[in-house]
């Protein structure tokens, strides 16, 4: 099996990140940072976020696994000292062959970003942001080429099914089960009035559905694709969809999304 460790840089991730490759090493795993079969991340969720950003070329092709050393970890299944436990799983012991896994698919965010001065396409795991720089932004939204308001306030934020536990959940949102091939657009302190008129409440939308969003006067936007942070000042409209792509995970053990949501906000 082909590895490689991403760890989020702090002492107890890197002396793990150093564990998991003598484990590996005795083991006969082959460390492979060009085209591996698993990502192990070590630290947060932030460190989460930056493995899949790093190997989103390969997303069809490997599988994630978080290992839990920080404030949350709400994508991670292991805790820092069961890492033992996880290469005996992967790699089986002389009492017990390996582990194979169970692999879950979370839906992801296609996003294709037009502007005066070119266009570029991204992939976001959590979600996307649209905030002004310099005050209140003025966007329109579109829903599946039809005009359907005109915002005014501090901005919105489209998420995933996974992303709805996160930025999403502060506003106000709900949380999707990741089996849901869906989005969701939440209001980030929208103004309502005579001239601005919003729904006030966070959408759903399939698969199938897509939304546009056009800046709608010269403004400075702060346009963020999970922790990736993208000035623009020339923003024509950006094109919102559940992309044909999926993050995989490797489960080596049961951990329903619910018990997670339990865990991180209930107990």
């Amino acid at each position: 099996m082909r590895y490689y460790v991403l760890d989020r840089g702090d002492e107890l991730s890197i002396k793990l990140a150093e564990q998991f490759h003598k484990l590996a090493a005795e083991r006969s795993l082959v460390l492979d940072a060009e085209s591996p079969e698993i990502v192990i991340s070590i630290g947060g969720d932030g460190t989460m976020l930056h493995a899949f950003h790093t190997f989103i070329d390969q997303i069809p092709n490997l599988a994630f696994v978080g290992v839990h050393t920080g404030h949350l970890g709400f994508y991670a299944d292991w805790q820092a000292e069961e890492l033992p436990t996880l290469i005996d799983h992967m790699c089986g012991t002389t009492d017990l062959p390996p582990h194979k896994p169970r692999i879950v698919r979370y839906p992801l965010l296609e996003l294709e970003i037009h502007k005066k001065s070119g266009s570029t396409s991204h992939i976001a795991l959590n979600e996307f942001t649209l905030k002004g720089v310099d005050g209140t932004v003025v966007i329109q939204v579109d829903i599946n080429d039809d005009n359907f308001e005109m915002f005014r306030g501090d901005g919105l934020c489209v998420s995933t099914p996974s992303g709805s536990t996160a930025y999403n959940k502060s506003l106000g949102g709900a949380m999707m089960h990741p089996s849901i091939d869906a989005l969701q657009i939440s209001e980030i302190a929208s103004i309502n009035n005579r001239v601005f008129r919003t729904m006030g409440s966070p959408l759903l939308l399939p698969k199938h559905h897509h939304c546009d969003i056009y800046s709608r006067k010269n403004q400075r936007l702060l346009l963020t694709v999970d922790h990736i942070n993208i000035p623009v000042d020339d923003l024509i409209s950006v094109r919102c969809q559940v992309s044909d792509k999926k993050i995989s995970f490797a489960r080596y053990r049961p951990f329903p999304f619910w018990n997670r949501v339990r865990e991180a906000f209930l107990i």
